[in-house]
């Protein structure tokens, strides 16, 4: 273990990955290292806060137009008129049709096999690429320093990366040839360049598993993130013509906001940049930060480029939120579209934020959500599954959307069309009703609206829920899922799936379970008839019922090392946060505290000690146990 003056890391990793953890890397993270008390703080005020709203069955509220946001000195009027300076957009951001997310390396391979991930996504023929360092990146091991380590050296054109990606284009012209009836790559090294490139940090919420205060006290996955990310490739990006772009998960206020802000500011001081040289765009993922739209885009300030309009982390968030509600049930996760009563409120409200201009008639960018659908799998099942993913798209992109994202480099040349026929390179600017903050916009972001809640999708919740956590403990954060009962069945496609959807999944069935939701048709099968409610005799029988199926199922869906492994634990974990009568805020919490455990008597006192430790001091445990 080695100690700077106020982080350590972990073993010997410092030495093993000194291409990652370089001087000025080192360097860069004791200048951003204070930020992290800071950072801790805000993340006890917001579990006060949430605390606080449940307890008082209090919800969620606009801010005070006289009211300063936390962190700045601007007015919310001022934010929520434009009275702020934001950023323009620069050429590489301008058009954005299609972006592609996924981590730049794999779990358990030698970097020759992992870095292909990178040669993927930028031959893909996408406008950009989220490289992945959260939801889809795999945390066991040293996969948050393989990725970093892969994006290094793709960016430089290292002669490694450079004979995966001329091996993967021969591989991705084959499929293409044979699917689309033509090569999509025709000079390999070219199309390298076409690409923008993105990274996507961790959220405020995480703290890192290998770099930790040397008092022990665990030390934000954020801060690690953006200064390893930064440094490593700034220079070279800059150099290129190319913009450092990130993405930000997870940012619940512009308090959040301010916060983040602060550390890119202080980390273009440290490099020698200008103000304003690190772009970013927010995920709206919580449904607080809807609340707070501009607030948020005035905190940024010049590094502001965009929202993207995620699905489950948000439907995820929604639930979280209202948990105290005993009202406020979500049907089948099927049912929540885009168009759905919340879902579409909060969808009007990111369009109308980004189009609302800054001081210097700056408006931002609206990226539209994500497409998990591959296309592998029956005739008629690929066909109807990609005709319901150009649908989507046409619908985001005929709403205002500058372009979508899609979960697999397969997907790029399908649903991109959508916009290379609407032939703007952006939607910038485009004319929509002004925010307003009235009693009835904040009903509408919390709107239910009549949909079924039946007991397949009960199943569905249950089996995609399991068997994420289980890919997730296997360091597969990315996986292709569906439900057991569709294992072996072609007509339904398996959806590239990420950590939210174990949020969702298991938050849904919480509520399910604690709130006594009603089924609202028969299910012959298992005996529950319309009316019936949700009951803790008939969780524990979905939950066996399902385990049992993904211990009979075979190794193309779930991996044999893992049934007497990680499985175990990970149903242990969704009982135990399912059955909770105080809703915990992650289940990722919990996967993380037992990464790296194979053994089902650990887990259970880790869980047992999350649940206490969180029911009984409102505290949760995040640092990596196992340094």
């Amino acid at each position: 273990m080695k100690s700077t003056q106020s982080i350590e890391i972990r073993d010997d990793l410092q030495r093993d990955y000194a291409d990652v953890f370089t001087p000025a890397a080192l360097a860069a993270l004791e200048h951003l290292a204070p930020l992290n008390k800071d950072r801790i703080e805000l993340m006890e005020r917001r579990l006060v806060r949430r605390r606080e709203r449940h307890t008082a069955h209090q919800p969620i509220e606009f801010l005070g137009p006289a009211s300063i946001i936390a962190g700045t000195d601007i007015r919310v009027a001022d934010a929520r008129a434009g009275n702020f300076e934001g950023s323009s957009i620069p050429a590489d951001l301008q058009r954005q049709w299609i972006q592609g997310t996924g981590p730049a390396a794999k779990s358990k391979g030698p970097i020759e096999r992992s870095i292909r991930n990178v040669a993927y996504a930028l031959l893909s023929g996408a406008d950009g690429w989220m490289f992945d360092g959260e939801d889809a990146l795999g945390q066991t091991s040293t996969m948050s320093l393989d990725n970093q380590r892969n994006l290094r050296m793709a960016y430089a054109a290292d002669p490694m990366f450079l004979d995966a990606a001329e091996g993967v284009a021969g591989q991705m012209n084959q499929w293409a040839e044979g699917f689309l009836g033509r090569a999509i790559i025709s000079d390999w090294r070219e199309q390298l360049g076409f690409t923008t490139k993105i990274f996507r940090a961790r959220g405020l919420h995480l703290d890192d598993r290998q770099v930790r205060e040397s008092d022990g006290t665990g030390f934000s996955a954020s801060i690690v993130d953006a200064a390893l990310y930064v440094v490593a490739n700034g220079e070279q990006l800059r150099q290129n013509g190319e913009t450092i772009c990130l993405y930000l998960p997870k940012i619940q206020t512009a308090e959040d906001a301010a916060l983040w802000n602060t550390l890119l500011s202080r980390l273009e001081q440290h490099m020698g940049y200008e103000t304003g040289a690190i772009k970013v765009y927010v995920l709206v993922e919580q449904l607080e930060a809807s609340f707070q739209l501009m607030e948020i885009r005035a905190a940024l300030g010049k590094h502001f480029v965009g929202f993207n309009t995620g699905r489950w982390d948000y439907i995820n968030s929604v639930a979280d939120a209202v948990a105290w509600d005993p009202e406020f049930i979500n049907p089948n996760i099927q049912a929540i579209g885009m168009t759905y009563g919340y879902m579409r409120n909060y969808e009007d409200r990111v369009r109308r934020a980004v189009n609302t201009p800054d001081q210097n008639g700056n408006c931002s960018l609206w990226q539209g959500g994500m497409e998990p659908n591959i296309p592998v799998g029956s005739p008629e099942g690929v066909a109807a599954s990609m005709a319901r993913a150009v649908a989507g798209g046409t619908r985001e992109q005929s709403e205002g959307a500058s372009g979508k994202w899609v979960a697999h480099w397969k997907m790029v040349h399908i649903v991109r069309p959508v916009w290379e026929d609407a032939g703007q390179d952006n939607q910038l600017g485009r004319e929509f009703p002004a925010l307003t903050y009235e009693d009835s916009d904040a009903t509408g972001l919390v709107q239910l609206e009549d949909a079924p809640l039946t007991v397949s999708g009960a199943r569905d919740l249950m089996s995609v829920a399991l068997q994420y956590g289980n890919a997730f403990s296997q360091g597969m954060q990315a996986a292709a899922l569906k439900p057991a009962d569709f294992f072996g069945d072609d007509d339904v496609l398996y959806l590239m799936e990420d950590m939210a959807t174990g949020e969702i999944r298991v938050s849904i069935l919480w509520e399910w379970l604690n709130k006594s939701a009603v089924f609202t048709a028969d299910d012959a099968p298992s005996g529950i008839r319309a009316g019936d409610p949700f009951t803790a005799e008939f969780f524990e029988r979905l939950l066996d019922e399902e385990f049992a199926k993904l211990m009979a199922a075979n190794d193309r869906d779930v991996h044999e090392d893992s049934k007497q492994t990680t499985l175990p634990i990970v149903r242990e974990i969704v009982n135990r946060y399912v059955r909770s009568t105080i809703k915990l805020p992650w289940y990722i919490d919990l996967l993380n505290l037992n990464l790296e455990n194979e053994v089902l008597q650990t887990g259970v006192q880790r869980i047992e000690s999350f649940v206490h430790t969180f029911q009984h001091e409102g505290k949760r445990i995040t640092e990596n146990v196992d340094f």
